[in-house]
C-alpha cells in the first residue's frame, strides 16, 4: 500500500496519520474547522457541513461555506482567531500556517490533521479518504465512489495544445505556472501539454517567456481574468498579444477552485478545462 493511501488508514479509534506522518488523536467531530477550500469542499461533498464553524478565505465553495466566520488565507492564520470559535479538530492543508500558530492550536488541545495539497488524482484522493476517516464519515466509500466514476467519465482533449497558465491577481501581477503546480497537473490530466518547461513553480510573466513559449491557449482562472480586465485585458498585454493565443484570441478561463483545488469535483474539473480549451481554440 502506497503511503498516500496509508495517510487515509485508521490506526486505531479515534486516531490518523496525517500528511506528515504523524499519528493524530480525534476524540470529538463535533465542531471543525477547515484550512484551505478543498478541505471544506470535501467536508461539505461528506455530508457534514452542519460541524463546520469555521473556514478559511479561500473557502469559496460552495456558496454556503462563504457565509461562516472566515479565520483569513490559511497560509497566515492567528492562533487567537481559530480559537476564539472552539474547534475540537481542526482539518489544515499542509502549507497552513504559519507553524509557530499551528503549533499554539495543539497547544490548547485542539488536533491538527494535516492533509496533502493535492496535485494527482492519486493525492485527491487520498485525501477524501483521509479527511473521512478523521471525522468517521459514514459517507466517505460513497463520495469515493463517486469521484472514481467521475475521473473514469472525464473527457480529456485528444490534440494535445501548448497551454500557458497565468496567475494573474489585482494590480497587474502575473506569474507563469512551470512543472509541480496544480495549474501543470490540471493542464496534462485535460489532455493538453504546458507551454511552460524547464522549471518548477511560478515565475513572473516575461514578454520573453511568453514568445518563448508559443502557446495555443493562454489560460486563467476565472477570478484572474477579471483581475486582468478580461479577454481585451489579456490580448492588451505586450508579452501576449503576440503568441499565437494572443493573435488568434485564444484565451480560456476556469473557476478558480474547481481548477485548481484538486477537491472532490475533480473529474468535473477535468472536463470543464477540456471544454474550455477546445472553445478557445475554435475562437
Amino acid at each position: 500500500m502506497s503511503a498516500l493511501l496509508l495517510w487515509a488508514t485508521l490506526a486505531i479509534a479515534g486516531t490518523v496519520t496525517d500528511a506528515k506522518g504523524r499519528q493524530v488523536a480525534v476524540q470529538d467531530t463535533s465542531r471543525v474547522l477547515c484550512l484551505g477550500g478543498s478541505v471544506t469542499e470535501t467536508v461539505y461533498a461528506l455530508g457534514l457541513e452542519e460541524r463546520v464553524v469555521g473556514v478559511d478565505a479561500s473557502s469559496l465553495y460552495p456558496k454556503a461555506a462563504t457565509e461562516l466566520t472566515q479565520v483569513g488565507y490559511y497560509r497566515s492564520v492567528s492562533a487567537e482567531g481559530v480559537l476564539s470559535l472552539g474547534p475540537t479538530v481542526v482539518l489544515a492543508l499542509e502549507g497552513s500556517g504559519p507553524e509557530s500558530v499551528m503549533a499554539q492550536i495543539e497547544a490548547a488541545g485542539v488536533p491538527v490533521v494535516y492533509v496533502d495539497e493535492a496535485h494527482s488524482v492519486e493525492t485527491a484522493r487520498a485525501r477524501i479518504a483521509l479527511i473521512g476517516a478523521a471525522l468517521d464519515a459514514a459517507s466517505a466509500p460513497d463520495l469515493l465512489s463517486e469521484f472514481d466514476a467521475d475521473i473514469r467519465s472525464a473527457q480529456p482533449l485528444k490534440s494535445s495544445p501548448k497551454v500557458l497558465f497565468v496567475y494573474a491577481r489585482a494590480g497587474g501581477v502575473m506569474n507563469v505556472a512551470g512543472q509541480e503546480t496544480s495549474a501543470d497537473a490540471m493542464i496534462r490530466l485535460a489532455g493538453a501539454q504546458n507551454a511552460i518547461q524547464g522549471y518548477t513553480g511560478y515565475k513572473p510573466l516575461t514578454p520573453e517567456a511568453a514568445l518563448a513559449a508559443q502557446p495555443d491557449v493562454i489560460l486563467f482562472t476565472t477570478g484572474g481574468l477579471e483581475a486582468s480586465g478580461g479577454v481585451q485585458g489579456v490580448l492588451s498585454n505586450t508579452g501576449l498579444s503576440f503568441t499565437p493565443a494572443g493573435k488568434s484570441g485564444a484565451v480560456a478561463a476556469v473557476d478558480d477552485l474547481l481548477l485548481l483545488g484538486f477537491g472532490p469535483r475533480l473529474g468535473l474539473a477535468i472536463s470543464t478545462l477540456s471544454q474550455a480549451i477546445a472553445k478557445a481554440l475554435a475562437q
